[in-house]
This record gives structure tokens, C-alpha cells and sequence, in this order.
């Protein structure tokens, strides 16, 4: 498990405001959090280096491209080896419609949020794809009627 790294009231300011708007530049971070733009430039730097802050991304509206459907698709393995784990998450990441993986414990070994164009879509998937894998023994799917509640904000 990684260790927890402790941040100072600005450091905790800079967190939350680059994850609402990754876009800002130091000039205006600096104003936000009440720092000198050199001092935040330091502290992004060392917070990049000590792996809090990853890399920056621009948010895309799926409904506008085309994957308005979110499904949750629980798997159970047909096999617990390491191998045939580490054969099925590379399957996994060389499936773009798959947006969100975890393994889990509990009844289902893994979970995964699939974003797709509709119904049909996600049979093929599912029938030619997941289920046809050979460490898959079962998945159960649930479709989202609509989204709640979405961040990539980690509270700080």
C-alpha cells in the first residue's frame, strides 16, 4: 500500500483546484490559493514528482460521441491463477469500451463500467467479447438509467 503524503494547507489548495480546472495556469492557481506563481510552479512540480497529481486530461461528454450507455458488468473467473488473471486485464485494457476496471472480493472477481452506443452494441461485446473469454466463467450486467452523481475530484 502507498504511504499517504502529508500536504500543507496550500498544497491541499492547489489538489482541489487543478482537479476542478487542470487548465489553469500558474499565474491564476497562484491566485486562487494565495501563493507566489514561482512557489506553485515549485509545489505542482513536487506534487507530479511525489505522485499526487497525474497527468492532465480534458473531460468528454459521452452522449455527445456517441457511448450514452453505461453498463456495470460483474464478472466471475472461470480460473483464480495468476496467469489467467494477468491474460484477462490485458484483454481488459485493450478494450476501449471498458472506461472503468476493478477487481473485487466478494461473489464477483471484477468489476467494470462499460460505456457503449446502445443495447445491441453492448450484446456484441458482452456475447463476442467478455463472455467468450476463456478465464470468464459468468457476468451479470446492470444498465444505468441515468447518472446521479459523477466526479473525478478525490476530497483533500
Amino acid at each position: 500500500m502507498t504511504e499517504t503524503i502529508h500536504l500543507d494547507p496550500v498544497d491541499r489548495r492547489i489538489v482541489r483546484e487543478l482537479q476542478r480546472d487542470a487548465s489553469l495556469s500558474h499565474a491564476a492557481l497562484a491566485e486562487r490559493v494565495g501563493a507566489s506563481a514561482a512557489s506553485v510552479w515549485r509545489r505542482v512540480r513536487q506534487l507530479e514528482k511525489q505522485g499526487v497529481l497525474g497527468r492532465s486530461v480534458r473531460l468528454a461528454n459521452a452522449e455527445h460521441l456517441g457511448r450514452a450507455v453505461n453498463v456495470m458488468c460483474q464478472v466471475r473467473m472461470s480460473r483464480q491463477t495468476t496467469e489467467a488473471r494477468s491474460d484477462f486485464e490485458a484483454f481488459i485494457g485493450s478494450r476501449e469500451e471498458i472506461v472503468e476496471c476493478y477487481a473485487m472480493s466478494g461473489e464477483w472477481d471484477y468489476l467494470l463500467r462499460i460505456a457503449v452506443r446502445d443495447v445491441a452494441d453492448y450484446d456484441r461485446f458482452i456475447m463476442r467479447g467478455v463472455l467468450a473469454h476463456p478465464s470468464v466463467a459468468n457476468a451479470a450486467s446492470n444498465f444505468a438509467l441515468r447518472q446521479v452523481k459523477y466526479t473525478t475530484e478525490i476530497p483533500v
